[in-house]
């Protein structure tokens, strides 16, 4: 059966870091993915940056990637939040919005970035998003579960307390070439190794969420809630 799926990310090309290859597997098995940005991903690049666009070109680079993945641009919403700067957001401003794409969208499964980062608008999309997703009679999200996004997860200090310990593997060894398609579109965002965000560090991480579970190449998550 057809499956609404809702992945909610800070910024675009945290979705492709954290679950492309997820995204793509949905949509081979038939699932609608719906995708919400809450900021640009660039406001708050100083002018000059090496690794500047402006929002629009950020934009055209989303819709690209998702394309790739087989996202249609009709099931991508954005929201216009200063980057890197939600906290400075009222936080009932951002469920709100949040709540009102749930209600439109109705998913029942659902992907947004883990408490433990260390970009703070990850932090608040991860609160924004379990808040909007608190369990009341009727609620049409049954599944909830938190990514990794390289260059965030793990950055952290360990005083955080709030290590990414996955508990759910998704196998993409059929899906990893179109989640490296993708991220090409955001070819901008991308590092040279030994960056983080880089392709090899991409492909790294995919093998060894991989040889985790027995795989060539997985994407892991931390499951946040599951309701049968």
């Amino acid at each position: 059966m057809s499956r609404n799926i809702l992945i909610v990310a800070a910024h675009p090309d945290d979705e492709v870091l954290g679950c492309g290859g997820t995204i793509a597997k949905h949509i081979f098995d038939g699932d609608t993915v719906h995708v919400v940005f809450f900021t640009d991903g660039v406001g708050a690049r100083p002018k000059g940056d090496a690794g500047a666009t402006d929002a629009d070109s950020r934009k055209m680079a989303s819709v690209a990637a998702l394309g790739i993945l087989g996202v249609d641009e009709a099931h991508i919403k954005a929201f216009s939040f200063l980057d890197n700067a939600m906290d400075a957001v009222p936080r009932l401003e951002i469920v709100k919005s949040l709540e009102g794409w749930i209600s439109q969208v109705q998913p029942s499964v659902v992907y947004t970035h883990h408490l433990g980062d260390l970009n703070v608008d990850h932090r608040y999309t991860y609160d924004a998003t379990m808040t909007a997703c608190r369990p009341q009679p009727h609620f049409s999200v049954k599944e909830i579960y938190s990514f990794e996004v390289l260059s965030s997860t793990g950055w952290y200090g360990v005083s955080c307390n709030c290590p990414f310990i996955p508990s759910r593997y998704v196998n993409i060894e059929s899906y990893l070439a179109q989640k490296i398609a993708a991220l090409e579109a955001y070819h901008q965002e991308m590092r040279e190794f030994p960056h983080a965000r880089s392709m090899d560090a991409v492909l790294a991480l995919a093998k060894y969420r991989g040889t985790q579970v027995g795989v060539s190449s997985a994407e892991a998550f931390c499951v946040e809630r599951i309701i049968d």
